[in-house]
């Protein structure tokens, strides 16, 4: 049986299960890898979803050893800090949203993409969770391509504006990163992995 943080009560847990065991039987395996695409199907309702996620440079390893030492945990949007279980880890959860003001007022940047540049310096060996802006992919592919190396990078952003070519920048860069394909996407999905992972380590 598997462990799921969110569930707390008896129903949750068994509505859990039965979901969990449904979607086993359309996302088939029982790798790291599978049981994050199973994840992510139940939190899109999709069950394509699972074709259409990527994973570079040893992610699940790496995540699972970062949440195991406690590494802060930084999404781009609160509904992402707000879904990220905290039971399980000492993991630091921060939404970028809380910095960055002044340089989103100076440089007209959008308020996620701001708080990723004012916190630039705390984000080496932090966990990168982006499910909402891919304008905070691109800034964030930027600061790796200049140096900054975080334990994992997670990026899902959704959307019709740079979503999608955020997303290959990303999975071009030499750091563990987990991402989906194309347009589709979002902070559910990005929320999906990190508990995943957060499971796997307690595991």
């Amino acid at each position: 049986m598997s462990i799921d943080f969110g569930a707390r009560t008896r129903e949750a847990r068994e509505i859990n299960e039965k979901s969990r065991a449904m979607v086993r039987k359309i996302v088939k395996g029982d790798t790291p890898e599978d049981r994050i695409r199973q994840r992510c199907v139940i939190a899109t309702g999709d069950p394509a979803f699972a074709d259409l996620m990527r994973f570079n440079n040893e992610p699940i390893k790496a995540g699972i050893e970062a949440i195991k030492r406690g590494a802060v945990i930084f999404t781009d949007i609160r509904m992402a800090q707000v879904g990220i279980t905290k039971r399980g880890h000492n993991c630091d959860v921060r939404c970028v949203l809380d910095a960055g003001g002044e340089i989103a007022e100076n440089t007209g940047a959008t308020r996620t993409s701001a708080g990723f540049m004012a916190l630039e310096k705390e984000l080496e060996g932090a966990i990168i969770v982006i499910g909402n802006a891919p304008s905070a992919a691109l800034i964030v592919c930027g600061m790796i391509e200049g140096g900054l190396r975080p334990a994992l990078l997670v990026a899902t952003p959704v959307g019709f504006v740079n979503a999608a070519e955020s997303k290959e920048r990303v999975r071009a860069l030499d750091v563990p990163s987990i991402t989906c394909v194309g347009t589709r996407g979002g902070t559910p999905v990005a929320v999906a992995v990190v508990n995943e992972l957060v499971e796997m380590a307690v595991e």
